[in-house]
């Protein structure tokens, strides 16, 4: 799995620029399963099961990731942007990026700081104060390159460190992407859909649409969400803690979940001793809160990978929790495509 997430990240696909990132999963899974494109960009794949199944069940990963897009070009050949999707501003200070189809690099300047007046040293600073440094001289140089629209996304290695940790860009969600593939490589118990869903970052359009023609009975939501295990934070204020296995929610900012169903994830992990561990905080959204409110209404329950430094160009993830969040995944859903 280690190489599939590792390619997988590597992919340029902020919000609404998923092609590269869909072109790759199709490669990976042509051979195992149907599958076609819907007008949003959404992947929806159908795989045969040795079993037909008694429910519809969906499991969805999205393929986009937050970055920024290009929205204007100054007189000395700087870029201006925005971001695309939720990014605090201090994580992108300085930063090295790649800019639209030519890849071209750049990095994210701001005024010197020792040009700052002293009563805004302590300010966060606000993006349309920041701007893409590319090396050009003139716009019309930079025009050459670049045009208003193009998306740029954080130049990030990907990094094994410690104990099984690894530090990419885009964990969030080409972690969970790569347990689809996984999933729909091997053999299934029962036939299974499977979404790879874009524009989550921006409002889970995606999924709106992608639940909506497949119309589930059951979906599970497959994601990387905060964990703040790291110096200064206590108890339950750590959301989850890396290591501890795939983390099941209860409640978000966009779906209450059916405690039901939230209770027989811990059943199964226990019956199949699969690490697991709830979210201890009601914060966030994914795509569960598009999906459940599909049709007529589809159950839902969302796992995520722990994930430290959400949203930035360093994420961090240990791979044993991408792992047993696979297993545990797999147990959910053919337990509801057989109920």
């Amino acid at each position: 799995m280690l190489e599939l997430i590792k390619e997988l990240c590597m992919l340029p696909g902020i919000s609404g620029r998923e092609n590269a990132v869909r072109d790759y999963i199709i490669a990976q899974i042509k051979d195992y399963a149907e599958y076609s494109i819907d007008p949003l960009g959404n992947l929806l794949v159908f795989k045969k099961g040795i079993n037909s199944a008694k429910n519809k069940v969906m499991l969805d990963a999205h393929m986009d990731e937050v970055g920024l897009i290009v929205t204007g070009i100054t007189s000395e050949g700087f870029l201006r942007f925005t971001k695309v999707g939720g990014i605090d501003s201090r994580v992108i200070l300085g930063r090295t990026v790649k800019v639209g189809d030519k890849a071209v690099n750049g990095v994210i300047g701001i005024k010197p700081v020792h040009l700052v007046d002293k009563k805004a040293e302590a300010d966060i600073p606000k993006a349309d104060d920041l701007y893409i440094d590319i090396g050009a001289k003139s716009k019309e140089e930079a025009a050459e390159y670049v045009r208003l629209g193009d998306s740029v996304w954080f130049d990030s290695d990907f990094v094994e460190f410690g104990e099984g940790y690894v530090k990419s860009k885009a964990l969030d969600d080409r972690a969970g992407c790569a347990i689809l593939i996984e999933m729909i490589k091997s053999e299934l118990e029962y036939d299974m859909w499977f979404s790879f869903s874009v524009q989550e970052e921006i409002g889970t359009r995606g999924a709106q649409t992608a639940a909506f023609t497949i119309a589930p009975d059951y979906a599970v939501a497959v994601e990387t969400t905060t964990a703040a295990d790291i110096s200064g934070v206590k108890d339950e204020k750590r959301v989850c803690i890396c290591g501890k296995g795939g983390t099941v929610s209860f409640m978000d900012r966009s779906t209450l979940y059916s405690k039901e169903l939230f209770d027989k994830a811990f059943e199964i992990a226990e019956r199949e001793n699969i690490p697991c561990q709830p979210k201890t905080m009601v914060a966030g959204g994914n795509d569960s809160g598009a999906i459940h409110k599909s049709r007529g209404g589809v159950r839902v329950l969302t796992v995520s990978i722990p994930c430290r430094y959400l949203h930035s160009p360093s994420c961090v993830i240990k791979l044993d929790d991408a792992k047993e969040s696979l297993r545990l995944i797999k147990a959910l859903a053919e337990d509801f495509a057989k109920c």
